[in-house]
Formats: C-alpha cells, structure tokens, sequence
C-alpha cells in the first residue's frame, strides 16, 4: 500500500506533470515518455539553435561565454568544447549524494523542463535522458553547492556530467554506484556528446529546489491527516470532549483547512454503533462535567487547518514550477513567434531564479512544524499524571521500576526543537556570486533540504503520538472500553509492529517501525472503510 497509485508508464509534455505524479516516479517502478507534441516542440527550439550558429550570430551562451565571459566570442569550432566545459568546470557540488529516488525526481523534471519546447537541446539528447530515467542510470549528485540562481547550476552539472559517461553513475540494476560510462555501455545506451546550447539547456533551472519540495510537499500532505488521526486518539485516550469540533463552530470562522480538519477529526471519532455516535470511550465520560480540553486537544483543527491551507499554497506553486521554462537565454521557434521573428527568437531573462520555489519550501517547513509543535504538547498531556485524566504516569504500570514514555516525550521535545531551527527561512538571505553578475539568489537549495529535514522529523513526532495514543487508548480496552471503528483500526495496525508497553523495552524499534507505517501512508490507508 502507498501513497499514490501507480501507473505503468507517464507521459510528459512540459505543461502537465503534477506533484503527486513526479513523486511516484521516484520508485523506478514507472517508466517515462515524450509526447509528439512536445517532440515537435523541441525539435522546432532546436531549429532556432541551429539557425544561429550557422549564421555565426552573437547569442549569450550559444556563441559567447557565461556570466561574466558572457562578452567574449567563442569560435564555431570551440562550441561543443564550451558546453562540455561548462559541465565540468560547474560540477563543483559536495557534502552526501542524492538518494536515487531524488535523482529520478531531478531527472525527471528536467526532461519534463526540456519538454517545453524552450531549452534548444537536439530531441536526440532528450531521448537519451529518458533512456537513463527508464534504465535506473542516475547520475551521482551531491546535496550541496547550489545558490538557487542562476539555477541549480551545482547539482544539475553533476546531473549532467553522468550522462555525458563522465564522473559516478548509480545503476539500478545492481543497486551500486560506478564509472558512468561503463554503467551506460551496459545499458547499451551512448553518452550525450553535447553541441551548441546544450550545456545551458541541462543546467539552468530549479529541479534541486523542486525535487525536495515536492518530496516534502507531497510526506507533508499525507501528514495532515495523519495528525488529525494522532489528536482524536489522543483525545480518547484522555476522554476529552467532542463538543469543540462541532461543524457550527468552524463554520462561523470558515477557514477551509480548519473546516476540514475539524471534519476529520469528528469522522474518527464517530462510532457507527452508538446512537449519539460516541465511542464507548467517549459513552464512559458524556457526563463527567468537563467542558473545555487544553488547547492542544481542543484548537488541533485551527492549527492543522493552517497546514492544510498552506500545502495548497504550496503545490499551487509546485504546479506552475514543475512545468515551467527556467532556462537562460530561452528559445522561442516560430511557433511561439511574430510575423518580425519568422525563424524564431532566443530572449535572455530571470526564469532560473529560485526564489518562487524557495518561499513555498520555507512556508511549508513553518508551517507542517506546527503539526508537531502542538503534537509534543499533547504526547505531555498523555504522559503527565496530573494533567492526564486517569492514566499512569508515562503511560505504564509499575511505574518506577518502568520508565514507559518518558523518554519517547523527551525525544519528540528534541525533534520539535530541532525543527524551530531548521524552520528559520534560508531564502530570506542572498550572497553576491559570479564577479557580481548573480548579485540576488534565493537559496532555495537549502531552503528545501531543510523543509524535507522538518517533514521527516514531524513524522516521527507524529509516530510517537499515536504510539502513546495507543498505549493510553490500551488502558480503556483492559477495562473493557473501546474507540471508535476508525481508530481502533490504527490501533489494531500499530499493535501488528509494537505489542503493548507491559513493561521497559527498546522503544526505538517501536518508534521507527510506527514511523514506516505514518510515511507510507497505511496510518490513513486502515481508516479509509471507516469514513466518509
């Protein structure tokens, strides 16, 4: 059970790919291909290339340097070299390579990017860029070195120099990294052997900065529901009130997210057997006099509803990203031409920079933290005895010579912690580069790789929630009390990777096992009979 469902082959066209889709990719299980349209496309941006260095005219980095080079003439015969120098001089990346499920996302959109029609690479270096894609042969790309404009130069060049057969290659074949060059003769697959603009045409854009938000974006959307899940267990577990998820109340302040939200949280809480549908929980305590829970209990759907609302920001912004041109200079064929422009136009602008993307990352890290900010409050109230309504201390018997979750709350206080560093925004900073020509970038790079640190650790927050949830849930269903359809579903799934905390045990196995269930999406897949 994932995520998203999965389809055997996807088409790209440049102006169609969505989030979800691109992170489906990420497995290998899909293959990729090229529509006609977007074939002509590009072989019509070639023309336009072709045209240009056969009338020997003066284009930015077609015929001249880059940057500040970008006034020194570069003879016919030295073009390619200049490409292929380009490559190698600006695959000047460190720190850990990108897993191979994030290479076949970068890929990815950069062959989506080149499907526009605007980058002018020959349809044949496309074609083989698939071909890597489709045979698992990805390029070893480290993490760091990207400003976030022009692009992603840094990383993309790495991207690149893999399949020129240059540098290390991953083979997904064997599972191993190794020369590219001969990880592409396996494969029977001939290196690209750059010509006129193509440097440019592979390294201009933002696909490092969209291949972690997207991943983020796409754990953070999942993680939504999962928090709603984590708070009604939470709220049975310390047989708190419904009343304050009651639809009058979020209608009169109708923000979407927190509508739904609040929606969420009551369809997991209702039962279908009682009338009132209450839990028998909830029945053992309709009378107890409480009104009002804490606010971690009782304001979770104005806080995840922010979330909720944010991430449709955020993939609003990953929707246009994914499928824009980012390139500089830009090709534009006849096609997308005047009558004064017959043979097509090459325009130089600032579609590579980042800062798009960027703020969309540092919005979504602030905003999916909160998840766990208010999560960890909770995972307090459960195992606190004078705020825990009944439970023992940290969620075990014996407690003294047991331990139970204290530790568990100490470290999802550490993640949460962590996480208000990691959320301070990078793209807010900017550092002159290139002799003063990039004098403003976003530093999307990190932005992102931060944003996809702060998801990881939310959902393991969220684990150790629903993990205590369930402990506090287990006390009710020793004397004879169970939640509602919905959760006792997730109760039931977590109790298949950690049994009852009967006494002291290794706690991380239960944290990580929970974890895998929270990221792979079976947390929400087990409620789904249950609701509406």
């Amino acid at each position: 059970m994932t995520l998203y469902n999965r389809k055997t082959t996807l088409e790209l066209d440049g102006y169609s790919l969505t989030p979800e889709d691109l992170y489906s990719l990420r497995t290998g299980d899909i293959k990729i291909s090229i529509t006609d349209e977007a074939m002509a496309r590009v072989k019509e941006a070639r023309g336009v290339v072709d045209r240009i260095v056969e009338n020997d005219e003066v284009v930015y980095g077609i015929t001249t340097g880059f940057g500040l080079f970008s006034n020194v003439r570069i003879p016919n015969d030295k073009l390619a070299e200049l490409q292929e120098n380009l490559i190698r001089s600006h695959a000047a990346g460190v720190g850990e390579p990108l897993s191979p499920e994030r290479t076949r996302m970068l890929l990815a959109i950069r062959i989506n990017v080149i499907a526009k029609g605007h980058s002018g690479a020959r349809p044949e270096t496309l074609l083989t860029m698939v071909e890597c894609f489709n045979h698992g042969c990805l390029s070893w790309v480290p993490e760091q070195g990207t400003v976030g404009a022009s692009g992603d130069l840094a990383p993309l060049s790495h991207l690149a120099l893999g399949m020129m057969g240059e540098g290390k290659m991953f083979d997904a074949a064997t599972g191993q990294y190794g020369d590219a060059g001969k990880i592409l003769a396996s494969h029977g697959i001939t290196p690209i052997a750059l010509k006129a603009k193509e440097g440019l045409a592979l390294i201009n854009g933002t696909q490092l900065i969209s291949t972690f938000t997207t991943e983020a974006y796409c754990r953070a959307a999942n993680l939504i529901t999962v928090a709603d899940i984590a708070v009604a267990m939470s709220l049975e577990a310390l047989q708190g009130t419904k009343v304050a998820f009651d639809p009058r109340i979020h209608a009169a302040r109708p923000h979407e997210g927190q509508q739904a939200s609040a929606r969420r949280i009551r369809e997991f809480l209702r039962d279908h057997v009682d009338p009132n549908g209450d839990s028998q929980i909830c029945v053992g305590h309709r009378n107890c006099g409480r009104v009002q829970d804490a606010y971690s209990l009782r304001c979770s759907p104005q806080v995840h509803g922010q979330a909720h609302d944010a991430l449709k920001y955020v993939r609003g912004i990953l929707m246009t990203e994914l499928n824009s041109a980012t390139d500089n200079p830009m090709v534009f064929g006849p096609s997308f031409c005047d009558e004064a422009h017959p043979n097509g136009q090459i325009l130089s602008g600032g579609n590579f920079h980042g800062e798009y993307p960027a703020k969309a990352a540092d919005f979504l890290a602030i905003a999916v933290h909160e998840l766990a900010n208010i999560s960890e409050r909770r995972v307090e109230r459960m195992c606190n005895p004078s705020l825990s309504n009944g439970l023992p201390a940290f969620l075990v018997k014996e407690g003294g010579l047991n331990s139970g979750f204290m530790i568990a709350h100490c470290t999802t206080a550490a993640l949460v912690s962590e996480n208000k560093s990691l959320c301070h925004p990078a793209s807010v900073d900017s550092i002159s580069t290139s002799a003063a020509k990039e004098d403003h970038v976003s530093m999307g790079g990190y932005a992102a790789r931060k944003a996809a640190k702060v998801v990881e650790n939310v959902e393991r927050s969220l684990a150790i929630e629903i993990l205590a949830a369930c402990q506090g849930i287990q006390f009710h269903l020793d004397e004879g009390k169970k939640s509602s359809e919905a959760l006792m579903a997730v109760h039931a799934a977590v109790r298949e990777v950690a049994k009852p905390w009967d006494k002291d045990r290794a706690m991380s196995p239960d944290i990580d096992a929970v974890w895998e269930l929270v990221r792979d999406g079976m947390i929400v897949d087990v409620t789904r009979p249950f609701v509406e």
